[in-house]
């Protein structure tokens, strides 16, 4: 493939960086994700059941609690998705500015690292003593390793390796677990999750990887098109209809697609208990078809609203790295130091999560300032 040009990729670049409707959306997400980690602090009553694995069939699933936890599915598939994106927009200014190759692989590798590495001090504070888990900053951290050589595919290419990957993910979970679930570290790693000594793998990386090049290739296209800023959002809502439809013929089907995570019946709820330990197509199809249906009312709110800078949702949206590392410890010391760790019912997942936000949003807003003023600095990794 021929690269495009450095102007305009600048251009692009420069355009993409206006898009309001991506911070407003980064921004949803880090709040919906405050309302999940808040209920994993206070909420005795937490519903897990998201793997087959974990899942009785016919166990109850209480509604406040099943929705509690579903309406933060969203996350990381959006997460993922849009670090796909700002990498492309990150990567093409890069090219602009005139920055090597090598250069650029060596940001895109350290940066990886730093993300993974993140979950260090996330474990530190919310696992027991001398336990690790690998979450989704593993898996945007070892996706950003990964697209070291992968961004170097054709931009018409790209899309359809992702979704491959989406496609044969059972598949290949099947086959690594065809005799039970792996001893070895590596396919725990990369594919079926699971625990390994004092880790526990959540986040296997070959999944998400799928998403990040899915976002990857959706922000090659706003940079490279100038027109797809334009039709950004008519994209997005047919993309979206698009998984849904997929989502809903896979579900009735009951078969391939649902990572062994079955309908027990053809309840509402049960339609929506998908498998994201690892994720299913239907978990991808499901949270991505709803991602793109936002983010195209998002758009088109963008279009005919001037946006408040400090908005709750711009702060958030423009340091969810930061807010992610701060909130999640915070929450759950909090609750440890208090003695109320799981000690409440739904309500407080929602109160918790409420409260943590507006303690982090004036540390959030002064970050961003901080960031601004020092683009060549540390700040650049998270």
């Amino acid at each position: 493939m021929t690269a495009p040009p450095a102007t305009t990729d600048a251009a692009g670049v420069r355009a993409a960086s206006r898009l309001v409707a991506l911070d407003w959306m980064r921004g949803l997400v880090m709040v919906l994700m405050a309302i999940d980690h808040s209920s994993d602090a206070f909420n005795g009553g937490r519903l897990f059941t998201d793997a087959a694995f974990m899942w009785h069939p016919g166990a109850p699933l209480p509604a406040a609690q099943f929705l509690t936890r579903w309406i933060t599915h969203i996350c990381a598939p959006t997460f993922l998705f849009l670090a796909g994106t700002s990498l492309a927009f990150t990567v093409s200014r890069q090219v602009a500015n005139g920055d090597r190759p090598a250069a650029i692989d060596r940001y895109i590798f350290i940066r990886g690292l730093v993300i993974a590495a993140f979950e260090l001090w996330v474990s530190f504070f919310v696992m027991p003593p001398g336990k690790l888990i690998f979450q989704v900053l593993y898996g945007i951290g070892s996706a950003y390793v990964l697209m070291v050589p992968l961004r170097r595919l054709p931009d018409r290419a790209a899309p359809f390796v992702a979704l491959l990957l989406i496609a044969v993910s059972e598949l290949m979970v099947g086959l690594a677990m065809r005799n039970g679930m792996p001893t070895s570290l590596a396919p725990k790693l990369l594919l079926t999750g699971g625990p390994y000594g004092h880790l526990f793998v959540a986040y296997p990386t070959i999944h998400w990887l799928a998403i990040l090049l899915l976002g990857w290739s959706w922000g090659r296209r706003l940079v490279t098109r100038p027109a797809a800023r334009a039709t950004a959002a008519r994209d997005l809502t047919r993309a979206g209809v698009a998984a849904l439809a997929l989502f809903v013929v896979l579900r009735a089907l009951n078969g391939y697609g649902n990572m062994r995570l079955l309908r027990d019946s053809w309840a509402p709820l049960q339609w929506l208990h998908v498998s994201k330990y690892p994720p299913s197509v239907t978990y991808d199809a499901l949270e991505l078809g709803l991602m793109a249906l936002i983010l195209s009312g998002m758009f088109r709110l963008a279009a005919t609203r001037t946006p408040r800078p400090n908005s709750l949702l711009m702060v958030l949206g423009q340091t969810p790295m930061f807010f992610y590392l701060l909130h999640f410890p915070l929450l759950v010391q909090s609750a440890r130091l208090f003695g109320i760790e799981k000690k409440y019912s739904v309500g407080a997942a929602y109160l918790g999560a409420a409260a943590v936000t507006a303690v982090l949003y004036p540390v959030c807003r002064w970050y961003r300032g901080y960031k601004a003023a020092h683009r060549t600095g540390w700040v650049r990794y998270v």
